[in-house]
């Protein structure tokens, strides 16, 4: 990861994520996110969007799959990952360039929406229907030796449970 350029964008998915399988088998989704600056304006006392930034997204394997079952065109999203530049020759001939993030995390912004997480089984979590891990006493938790099978937020199988 070293001289890798890692960002944060916090935006809207312009459309759902489309997934699509590489030769070697691989799982890649590939979406857009749109990200629009916004600035108060003194002198009309409202706010102004500046220039929109549509930033392409690939993620791969297993997120990928958790993305397109979990996200949807319209969501507010937060992301991170590493920054790409790429090559390649068009079809008219000429040579373009592009940038594109590499997404390592990704999930629903809960600025203006709600979400319930769902563990999945290989200690990842995903956006859905899960239940509710709502909060605990500190001593409450203190005795409480082991999260139930249940809980989406209990650490998984062999991490500390802080």
């Amino acid at each position: 990861m070293a001289g890798e350029t890692v960002i944060t964008i916090i935006g809207n998915l312009t459309a759902d994520p489309e997934i699509r399988t590489t030769g070697s088998g691989a799982s890649v989704a590939s979406f857009t996110i749109a990200s629009t600056p916004r600035s108060w304006n003194r002198s009309t006392n409202q706010f102004e969007d500046g220039q929109a930034l549509f930033m392409r997204c690939s993620a791969w394997r297993d997120l990928a799959e958790h993305c397109v079952q979990s996200l949807g065109k319209g969501m507010r999203v937060i992301a991170q990952g590493r920054l790409q530049q790429r090559s390649y020759q068009a079809q008219d001939g000429s040579n373009r360039t592009v940038m594109e993030l590499q997404v390592d995390e990704i999930g629903p912004s809960l600025r203006y929406a709600t979400a319930q997480v769902q563990k999945m089984q290989s200690g990842g979590y995903q956006g859905g229907n899960g239940g509710g891990g709502g909060y605990q006493q500190p001593q409450q938790a203190r005795q409480q030796s082991q999260a139930p099978a249940d809980d989406p937020w209990g650490a998984p199988a062999g991490e500390p449970d802080f």
